[in-house]
């Protein structure tokens, strides 16, 4: 029997909702959602890890979530962080398990796109080195373009996350398959390498299928749907219905 697939979910929109009413004053009692309550809901539904995003404009986690959620027993976090000197230093104090090197603009709404480690080799090498020497996991968020993979193995990172979001962008269109097809092709290669291989960005609870078919997945980071889906239903019974697709129950 195949191992289950992990479920890393990511909390920032639980943040973003705060923020809406809240910016400013995320620190005053009367902020709500409670990002670190959603962490709790989301680990009562079967979440193996929470995903946080610490951006450079603070746009939805603040410092103060961060060392919130890292202090809860037994927690594994994966801080998804710029590859800066600041953001490196502030890891190397908090030793999350894992931290994902990614892309990061202040125009974007999201992450739109993988980490361009090829054409920066020496940048993110020395934060992956530093990162390593702390004892941190080290993830690098790419493309799944053969360059971006074999520069990941280069720079000394042992797991890639897949960047999926061209998929489900494309899913329902002709074009879906071929994304699937390239995301197909980046899992083997990665796995040839000997690279551990994630997976994350626009994953919901219809295209997931197509995602589960693809080879030697060791974890997902699924955020915004979980966010959307507990609007209707409940952080806790979200997250545990994205955990029974992980596990073929659904």
């Amino acid at each position: 029997m195949s191992r289950p697939i992990l479920l890393g979910v990511n909390i920032d929109h639980a943040a973003t909702v705060r923020q809406a009413r809240y910016r400013g004053s995320h620190a005053s009692p009367h902020a709500e959602p409670s990002p670190l309550a959603f962490t709790r809901e989301a680990l009562a539904g079967g979440a193996d890890g929470i995903t946080v995003h610490l951006r450079e404009d603070r746009r939805h986690i603040q410092e103060d979530d961060v060392l919130a959620i890292a202090r809860l027993p037994g927690v594994r976090l994966n801080l998804e962080m710029a590859c800066t000197p600041w953001m490196t230093d502030f890891a190397r104090r908090l030793r999350p398990a894992a931290v994902c090197l990614v892309p990061e603009s202040r125009e974007e709404i999201t992450t739109e796109g993988g980490l361009e480690v090829a054409g920066q080799r020496d940048r993110v090498a020395a934060t992956v080195a530093a990162l390593r020497d702390a004892g941190i996991e080290v993830s690098l968020f790419i493309g799944p373009e053969a360059t971006q993979i074999d520069a990941a193995h280069a720079v000394g990172a042992p797991v890639v996350e897949l960047h999926t979001g061209a998929f489900a962008n494309a899913w329902l269109s002709p074009a879906a398959d071929a994304e699937l097809a390239r995301l197909r092709a980046g899992c083997e290669h990665a796995h040839r390498l000997g690279l551990v291989v994630n997976a994350g960005h626009g994953i919901n609870y219809d295209n997931i299928r197509a995602i589960l078919t693809l080879p030697h997945l060791h974890e997902l980071n699924i955020g915004h749907t979980i966010v959307a889906r507990s609007l209707l239903t409940g952080v806790r019974a979200a997250v545990a219905e994205m955990k029974a697709h992980l596990r073929g129950g659904a």
